[in-house]
């Protein structure tokens, strides 16, 4: 459902800025992801988890752009493919969902030993520190199958869910605390929607590029970085919190063991007042991170992307590659 909304809103957004044009919503599919619901995320070890199948139509030209999560596209995208557009981002914060019974405390305020769902091994991790009082167990399937098991069964006291699918969903009531950055840093590329589509197409690809939110990009594009560089996923906790502001874009970055007793986390910032600079050519078609972005600044993305580099390579000189080369033998061992 969830998925489905997201389309139809990237599909709206195509309407209004291309009225001629006809836009059909053709497939409806499961993913690998989507049919694995015993098995936690980060256990699959599957990288493109949530796109093969989709990527799949689009190579063999059943259709012509896919919406997909950002946080769920991996940081290399197979050859033939980019990320033609990244959306505004919705509120990238997590946000905690507590059970009928709990409504209107915060985690701080439940119970000890209260259980917690979370699929995510860097919920966990952060908040197994903060919160060691709590337990965290993890819980699968989509926000609807999630909320059900939550509201239906006495298992879980709350559980934690990205407050962009909740607001999409419309369930924005549901939100019983929002995390902040210091209680629990996000994952890279949360609540941004990210269209692929043939990296060739090029009249497909300067369609939905207008669709691109420039800041979105750019904080998008050092986040992605700083993944790829610390050759991060799912199965291994990493973290990050970005602001740009007058020019300035401010990269968070973390890495965590699985309980959270062991971490590293730096800022670091760079400029990104590039003017647009209007370059004809094959310059127009380079790809940061997995994204084709013709309308910003290419020197403003370099930097972005920089920047993400330079974080992860802090991290990586203080220890970062030890935390994880453990955190994913546990990980794998569990």
């Amino acid at each position: 459902q969830l998925a489905r909304i997201q389309t139809d809103s990237v599909v709206e957004m195509l309407r209004e800025l291309y009225p001629d044009l006809r836009f059909e919503i053709a497939v409806a599919m499961s993913t690998t992801g989507d049919k694995i619901l015993d098995t936690a995320l980060s256990k699959i070890g599957e990288k493109s988890l949530f796109t093969k199948e989709l990527e799949n139509a689009l190579e063999r030209n059943e259709v012509d752009l896919v919406v997909h999560s950002l946080k769920d596209l991996p940081t290399s995208l197979p050859p033939g493919f980019t990320i033609g557009a990244v959306c505004k981002r919705e509120n990238p914060l997590d946000a905690v969902v507590f059970h009928p019974k709990n409504c209107g405390k915060t985690l701080s305020l439940l119970p000890e030993k209260s259980v917690i769902g979370t699929s995510s091994l860097r919920r966990a991790a952060q908040l197994k520190k903060k919160f060691p009082q709590l337990e965290f167990r993890d819980i699968r399937g989509n926000l609807n199958t999630r909320l059900k098991k939550l509201d239906e069964k006495e298992d879980f006291s709350a559980i934690i869910l990205a407050a962009a699918g909740l607001k999409r969903m419309g369930w924005e009531n549901r939100i019983g605390q929002l995390l902040s950055p210091e209680d629990c840093l996000y994952a890279v590329g949360q609540g941004a929607l990210a269209v692929e589509v043939r990296a060739k197409d090029q009249e497909i690809l300067n369609m939905v590029s207008a669709l691109h939110d420039a800041d979105t990009v750019l904080c998008c594009i050092a986040e992605r970085a700083f993944m790829k560089r610390l050759e991060g996923g799912c199965s291994v906790p990493v973290a990050v919190n970005t602001t740009l502001k007058d020019g300035q874009l401010y990269l968070t970055g973390a890495v965590y063991s699985l309980d959270g007793s062991d971490s590293l986390k730096e800022t670091m910032q760079t400029s990104v007042n590039y003017p647009q600079q209007n370059e004809d050519g094959p310059n127009d078609d380079v790809q940061h991170i997995g994204i084709t972005a013709k309308n910003v600044p290419a020197k403003a993305q370099e930097a972005a992307e920089n920047l993400g580099v330079e974080l992860a390579s802090l991290l990586l000189s203080k220890g970062a590659k030890h935390i994880l080369s453990v955190a994913r033998q546990l990980n794998d061992a569990c």
